[in-house]
């Protein structure tokens, strides 16, 4: 049996399944869509970001010159990213050369990279494909590929940025990176993630709906769309994703849907929120490993959500256990949950000063 699996058995049997205790069960709504929202920005921050060539094809829908593009001739092994947002697009994998003059790929990367819309301009009728992160225009979809999907993306080079093998395994071993995980009541999960070694910070927040700037009595009420989550800030030498991962689905439960003990509703439901493709492989890499172990009597329901805003919570839930340790709450349902985390990764916990 992997330690994985041993760890994991032992939190389930110890752990208190206990309500929140924050407000009454929410009515569940509608299951939510992993679609990815648009990062909505002003113009001028795009005039900012932007050079005026990618400002112009981005933002006024331009098209570059043929056989002018920067990336239409690259057979580097690596990723294409949106250059606004660096939302991660295709792979090297996808692109064949369609003698067109503009780089041409067969597919894109799932999970909803890339939205369309019908395009009239230029007196005739086309599909055009844009960032579904920030509505950025990439270019126009056809039906002529040579592959088997038969779809030709023809995307201007100005709206990539091309990360090769290697600058993607220096970005993914080196520096701090940010992930958003949702596990139920905010306050347990913070409080839990603010002791494991490598963590740099930790804040409760609300991400993956449709309402802007919720509130907490909002997102409570399970119309909004959002979930209870947790924002970590990591140090990638000192702890990784997959360490992350695993603590999530040994402190709560992945296999109850939109509900964490009493508490109900799709704000309270198992996600991980993932901010580019590396992280939703390796969260689907684990998921599927405990699925094989049948480390739960049940399938586990987590969801992997494209991240699309994550809003901060009200500053009275930042750090709400180290702030409120005497009151009942904290000490009968977060500090048990804290005491079995560190028995199982005592070798983990953040030293004592």
């Amino acid at each position: 049996m992997s330690n994985l699996k041993m760890g994991i058995i032992f939190y389930v049997f110890f752990v208190i399944l206990s309500a929140c205790g924050q407000t009454k069960p929410a009515k569940q709504t509608k299951p939510i869509s992993n679609n990815m929202e648009n990062f909505e920005q002003t113009d001028s921050f795009w005039k900012a970001k932007l050079s005026e060539e990618q400002y112009y094809i981005l933002r006024e829908k331009g098209t570059e010159r043929p056989y002018t593009g920067k990336l239409l001739m690259n057979k580097e092994k690596g990723v294409y990213k949106c250059a606004a947002c660096g939302n991660e697009l295709f792979t090297s994998d996808m692109k064949f050369d369609s003698h067109c003059g503009w780089p041409s790929f067969d597919r894109e990367i799932a999970g909803g990279k890339i939205k369309t819309e019908t395009d009239f301009s230029a007196g005739m009728k086309r599909t055009e494909i844009m960032c579904a992160k920030c509505g950025g225009h990439l270019g126009h979809i056809f039906d002529d590929g040579p592959t088997e999907t038969g779809q030709r993306y023809c995307v201007n080079s100005v709206s990539l940025e091309f990360l090769s093998e290697d600058e993607l395994a220096t970005e993914t071993n080196t520096g701090n990176d940010t992930i958003i995980l949702g596990g139920g009541c905010f306050w347990c999960v913070e409080a839990i993630y603010q002791n494991l070694e490598g963590v740099i910070s930790v804040s409760s927040g609300y991400a993956g709906g449709s309402v802007k700037n919720p509130t907490y009595k909002a997102v409570c009420s399970g119309t909004t769309g959002h979930a209870e989550v947790i924002e970590i800030v990591f140090d990638k030498a000192k702890t990784s994703l997959d360490e992350i991962f695993k603590v999530f689905f040994v402190v709560h439960d992945p296999t109850t849907l939109n509900r964490q003990g009493a508490d109900a509703g799709t704000q309270y439901r198992s996600t991980i929120m993932y901010r580019n493709e590396n992280q939703r492989t390796i969260a689907k890499s684990l998921i599927d490993q405990l699925e094989k172990e049948k480390v739960y009597d049940n399938p586990i329901v987590t969801t992997l959500e494209p991240l699309s805003v994550y809003y901060k919570a009200e500053d009275y839930h930042q750090d709400y256990f180290n702030n409120n340790k005497s009151q009942g709450y904290c000490q009968m349902v977060i500090q048990p949950k804290i005491d079995k985390f560190e028995k199982i990764f005592k070798d983990r916990l953040k030293k004592k000063n």
